[in-house]
């Protein structure tokens, strides 16, 4: 049996994808800065484990995850939206808030992680980027920067890790159905003195197949790399985003 670690796993995408991993067979374990999402997780998935944590504190990552004894898969999931806004307005707290999770906390967690996943013999690290760090974002300049950086973590650990048998990769959604985009939609459209319909619109126009994506298309995509059928896969970056054209339609409707 497979032990896996899904960060931000007790909600959202995270959830989907530690839920599809436990359908799989697999001993999960999730970390998660709320706890009420973790009590609802452990609630629904008794057999399975999950931790409050904030992972830009890397002491809450030694309590949370140092007494694991085996690690097969690290999906590095969680993340936050940051601010948004033109680079001269952009609050300073918050960029450093969005950099401390986004980047600095996938850092942290596979800093940690990387031992067990030594011990393992199909170690597996999925990074979860975006889009945003394939092509940037106007108006989204922490989050962008936050996602390249993220995809340049996993070509360089690819690089390290390759020769002790530990695959790296990413996987960049475009937009994901659910809570946290209708979030960001409510927040753009009030921004820019749109409707939320305006603002989906405007969102579902960067793909050629014009539609958001589904968690389950993301979870579908992390547990292939994490199977034997990519066994040789790693160091790459895999959009699952509907062929992304450009997220530059802000720059015209903002």
């Amino acid at each position: 049996m497979r032990t896996v670690l899904v960060t931000g796993g007790a909600s959202g995408v995270g959830r989907t994808i530690a839920t599809a991993f436990l359908r799989n067979g697999a001993k999960v374990h999730v970390l998660d800065s709320s706890q009420q999402h973790v009590d609802d997780f452990i609630s629904a998935f008794p057999d399975a484990l999950a931790t409050q944590c904030d992972i830009s504190e890397p002491e809450e990552i030694d309590a949370a995850i140092g007494h694991l004894d085996r690690l097969d898969v690290l999906v590095n999931n969680a993340g936050i939206a940051g601010p948004a806004g033109k680079v001269e307005t952009l609050d300073i707290e918050a960029w450093d808030r969005c950099v401390d999770v986004n980047l600095n906390g996938t850092f942290y967690v596979t800093r940690q992680a990387v031992p067990l996943l030594r011990q393992s013999d199909t170690g597996v690290i999925i990074n979860i980027a975006s889009n945003a760090g394939l092509m940037g974002c106007p108006d989204r300049s922490p989050y962008a920067a936050t996602k390249w950086a993220i995809i340049g973590l996993t070509k360089t650990w690819a690089m390290e890790l390759g020769p002790q048998n530990i695959r790296v990769n990413a996987v960049c959604p475009t937009s994901v159905e659910g809570e946290r985009i209708d979030g960001v939609i409510a927040r753009d459209a009030k921004r820019l003195g749109k409707t939320k319909d305006e603002i989906r619109n405007i969102y579902e126009r960067q793909s050629s197949m014009r539609t958001f994506v589904s968690a389950e298309d993301v979870a579908d995509v992390v547990t292939f790399l994490a199977s034997a059928q990519a066994s040789r896969i790693s160091g790459q970056v895999l959009a699952v985003d509907g062929h992304t054209e450009t997220l530059a339609v802000w720059a015209e409707e903002s």
